[in-house]
């Protein structure tokens, strides 16, 4: 049973030169592939992030992180107020603002009515034929 022991001892020493460079070199591989699929994405979106903040202007359409959809009434260094509704302001912070959205996108409360009267006249005279 020795003689088992031995042999790996004297394997181990000769072996030891080369081993030092070739350990590091999945560490290094596995820091590659992490930088590239999960750091530079997140890097990139949050430099977009950063310049649609930028771009903010009054009667911009935004949608918050919290699921508020405003138009933005006013622009401070760090705070957007928001109207969601006739008269209804929020005042929320910049990085609150999750994304901007396409004029139009929310229409208002007058408007909202006037597309749902035209509705239910088409519907009625629908139903008068």
């Amino acid at each position: 049973m020795e003689f088992f022991i031995s042999d790996a001892m004297a394997q181990g020493g000769a072996g030891s030169e080369g081993s030092g460079l070739m350990g590091f070199i999945p560490l290094i591989i596995i820091f590659v592939v992490f930088y590239w699929l999960l750091m530079r994405p997140q890097m990139k979106r949050a430099k977009e992030h950063r310049q649609m903040l930028g771009t903010l202007a009054k009667n911009d359409e935004v949608t918050t992180s919290g699921g508020i959809l405003g138009r933005v009434v006013k622009l401070d260094d760090n705070f957007v107020s928001l109207e969601i509704a006739d008269g209804v302001r929020v005042k929320v912070q910049r990085n609150a603002v999750a994304s901007l959205l396409p004029k139009g996108s929310i229409k208002d409360d007058q408007q909202k009515n006037k597309d749902d009267q035209q509705k239910k006249q088409i519907k009625e005279i629908a139903e008068k034929k």
